[in-house]
């Protein structure tokens, strides 16, 4: 890593590194072994403020600079990902926890998002109006808000650095980037590639610290619009702290997907996606396939095998590349090992798992590692089946039949994914049409193969239009014109 080192205790304003203003520093822990990787600064009211009106500053001259301008130099803040994806990966992958592999699979996808939005920067258009007699021109324009505050959680902090900074940036905005405390290195990463790269001064600002840092800056009376990622409870907190600037937000919120797996699917595709669906990330993904619907009849076999392969997940820490790996901090285990207590008190019948993973496992006992745990027989009304886990905890389900597939698809206040496993296009179609879920997906987990696949959401999960082109419009306002021709 040492072509892309981060600055220890500092975070990045108007174009420069620099330690925080009064607050200090905060340790950022490796949670495969608890130790501390390095230092980062602990933002406060004053950094927010220097950060905000960098941006506040540096926005005329972005929002005037040539569409085809910021696409440009967000390719080539693109292309800097690529040439340092092994040290990006790394930060992530030993930040979060999460192995090698899937620390460099996110930042592929980070580099794909950035080159998305590069190409989509001189491609934001109006519309054209009919008029009721020739002598009149109606149009529409869409303009960036000005100061965007984006506040983004640990688990995937490169991705969800590309998905909402990206198209904020080709837009014409300004950004203040505000990364979680747990892991905030490869976005310090990315913001250093993105100075490499040319951006003006200000135009990406990153304060590290901790949630007071953060509702500071979504509080902020410069910001023009705020994206929050992160839990439902927050999301709340965020929405009012933005009703008293009349501010627009986007929220991305959690999830508790299910996967609903009918008799005729092939089980050998279905069974490893399932399996992976909960595993990767340590289950720590809003979109987790944390709930399994099975059809009765082959909820036996299926529940066995699902198990087998649980058993067979190599946990390890990150540089190992195993698997999965432990939990992102201890309280975050401790969370996790809560559900996996009371949920046998609440009627569900553990399968396998249920408790650390330890040495069992061959893991450092000091590490903050979890057993994968699948659970049948889950009460609709326990917290194990109504929350998210934000682990490796499977809760399973059985059900009988097309409708009643549906009502338990739906039997949640979440609306992230859902994923559909049968060979029946027609039963397919009708599921998709009928659960209340953002994103829907057949015969695969989440969106594989599909180029600018949105991130949408419904219910307590939020709602965004990120991912697509219509991001590009979530960080714009519309503004119409109407002309009356003059006769000279």
């Amino acid at each position: 890593m040492a072509e892309l080192p981060i600055p220890p205790a500092q975070q990045l304003v108007d174009g420069e590194w620099a330690p925080a203003r009064d607050r200090g520093e905060l340790p950022v822990t490796d949670p495969a072994t608890g130790q501390t990787i390095q230092a980062v600064a602990r933002a406060g009211r004053a950094d927010v403020d220097d950060a905000v009106a960098a941006a506040r500053r540096a926005f005329p001259a972005w929002a005037a600079t040539s569409p085809s301008e910021r696409g440009a130099l967000l390719r080539r803040w693109a292309e800097l990902i690529g040439r340092h994806v092994e040290e990006l990966a790394a930060h992530e992958a030993r930040d979060v926890g999460k192995p090698l592999s899937g620390g460099r699979m996110n930042v592929y996808i980070a580099q794909g998002i950035v080159d998305y939005f590069a190409g989509a920067a001189d491609k934001l258009t109006g519309v054209t109006l009919p008029t009721r007699s020739p002598g009149y021109l109606g149009y529409t324009v869409q303009e960036p808000y000005g100061v965007c505050a984006v506040v983004i959680p640990w688990n995937v902090p490169s991705v969800l650095t590309a998905a909402n900074v990206a198209p904020a940036l080709a837009a014409g905005n300004t950004v203040v980037l505000k990364p979680s405390e747990v892991a905030p290195l490869a976005p310090l990463a990315l913001a250093e590639l993105a100075r490499r790269a040319g951006f003006p001064p200000g135009v990406l600002n990153v304060l590290t610290g901790d949630g007071a840092a953060g509702a500071a800056l979504t509080a902020h009376p410069e910001v023009d619009h705020i994206s929050f990622v992160g839990s439902t409870a927050t999301g709340r907190a965020i929405m009012r702290a933005a009703a008293e600037n009349l501010v627009p937000v986007k929220l991305e919120l959690g999830g508790k997907s299910p996967n609903v797996l009918f008799a005729d699917a092939d089980m050998d595709v279905a069974i490893p996606a399932i399996v992976g669906s909960i595993t990767e990330n340590a289950g720590q993904n809003c979109y987790a396939g944390s709930r399994l619907l099975v059809e009765a009849s082959v909820k036996d076999e299926v529940v066995e095998r699902i198990a087998a392969a649980m058993r067979a997940v190599r946990l390890g820490p990150w540089d190992a590349d195993p698997d999965m790996g432990p939990l992102v901090s201890e309280a975050q285990y401790r969370r996790v090992l809560g559900f996996l207590e009371e949920a046998p008190r609440e009627g569900a019948r553990l399968v396998t798992g249920g408790g650390p993973a330890g040495e069992r496992s061959g893991v450092r006992p000091d590490g903050w590692f979890v057993e994968p745990t699948v659970f049948d027989d889950v009460d609709p009304g326990s917290r194990l089946y109504r929350e998210e886990v934000f682990g490796p905890v499977l809760a399973v389900q059985a059900f009988s039949g097309t409708r009643q597939a549906v009502e338990m698809m739906n039997d949640t206040d979440f609306g992230l994914l859902a994923c559909v496993w049968t060979n029946d296009v027609s039963r397919a179609l009708r599921l998709a049409g009928e659960v209340r879920s953002g994103q829907v997906s057949v015969n695969q987990f989440a969106d594989a193969g599909v180029i600018g696949f949105p991130f949408n959401m419904q219910k307590d999960s939020g709602f965004s239009r990120g991912g697509g082109h219509g991001a590009m419009r979530e960080y714009t306002q519309e503004k119409a014109v109407a002309i009356r021709l003059l006769d000279r």
